[in-house]
């Protein structure tokens, strides 16, 4: 059973998040009054992390976004050939 590239890249991103957000709130006890300069750094600490390893998997993911896209358009052009058919014969 294959993972989804998309559902691999949230988990991935969401754990460049929460990791340090745990970080910081364990082992830095003046981080734990101000929560929500924790929730700022860890943002960009995930944000960095992201931008630095994760391409390989964002990639992935687009490009199953754009083959999903893709194919879809060639169904929605399918079943409008397959509409005019049959208005034709109806006609």
């Amino acid at each position: 059973m294959k993972i989804p590239p998309l559902l691999v890249y949230s988990v991935l991103r969401l754990l460049a998040f929460v990791v340090p957000l745990a970080i910081m709130w364990l082992f830095f006890p003046i981080l734990r009054e101000y929560w929500w300069l924790t929730a700022i750094f860890a943002a960009l600490i995930g944000m960095s992390i992201s931008f630095l390893f994760l391409r390989k998997p964002l990639s992935d993911a687009s490009s199953e976004l754009h083959e999903r896209r893709v194919t879809g358009q060639s169904r929605s052009s399918t079943a409008a050939e397959d509409a005019a058919a049959e208005d034709a014969a109806t006609d």
